[in-house]
Order: structure tokens, then C-alpha cells, then sequence
């Protein structure tokens, strides 16, 4: 069994939901239960995923947990983008956001690449 609490891409990603938890405080009353709850989960969906993968006992196992974290990212870049484009981040916030996003995408998508080579 791996310990997913050693992984840099948990604790980036554990990170991230503190950051976009905080973030969604500013967001509007009227999105509590659109955007804003889509964009908590799927924040809260990716270092859950990890962590879940590590309890599988094959790399094949642990990589489709990782794929459906990266899944989460995107799915949060794409919900980000949106609050963008509705005005309800500014743009400054969301870019900064979403460079950590891609980090944590780009270092899921290495993960994966190492699993499938051991």
C-alpha cells in the first residue's frame, strides 16, 4: 500500500481546496447551489481520488484513480473559466488558480506516465 499523505500531487491538490474554498466565499448567495457546489466538489473530488488510488494494489488500479483526478481538474479549470467569463472572479484570481491547476494536472499526467512504465 502506498502512503498517499508522501505524494506532492495530494498535497498540492489537498492545497488547492483550502485556496478554491476560500475563493468560493466571494462568490455570489444566488450560486451556493450552482456553481459554486460544482466547483467545491470537484476541487474536493481530486486529492479524494488519490488517496483512494493508493489503496489499490496494482499501478493499472491506482492510474485509473489518478485519471479520474485529473478528470476533476479539468472539470474545475472548465468551472473556473466559466466564473470567468460570468464575472464572478476576476480574471487576475482565476489565472492564478489555474496555473496551480495545470501544475497539478502536469504532475497527475508525469504520475501516470511513471506508473505505466514500472
Amino acid at each position: 500500500m502506498r502512503n498517499f499523505r508522501e505524494l506532492e500531487i495530494w498535497n498540492l491538490s489537498r492545497g488547492l481546496v483550502k485556496e478554491i474554498y476560500l475563493l468560493t466565499k466571494t462568490m455570489p448567495e444566488e450560486e451556493k447551489f450552482g456553481l459554486t457546489s460544482q466547483i467545491k466538489r470537484s476541487t474536493v473530488s481530486t486529492p479524494s481520488n488519490i488517496a483512494e488510488g493508493c489503496a489499490k494494489k496494482s499501478n493499472k488500479d491506482f492510474s485509473r484513480f489518478l485519471e479520474i483526478s485529473l478528470g476533476s481538474c479539468y472539470e474545475l479549470e472548465t468551472q473556473l473559466i466559466l466564473c470567468s467569463d460570468l464575472k464572478l472572479i476576476s480574471e487576475k484570481i482565476i489565472e492564478e488558480k489555474i496555473a496551480l491547476i495545470q501544475t497539478i494536472e502536469k504532475k497527475i499526467t508525469s504520475f501516470i506516465n511513471y506508473l505505466s512504465t514500472q
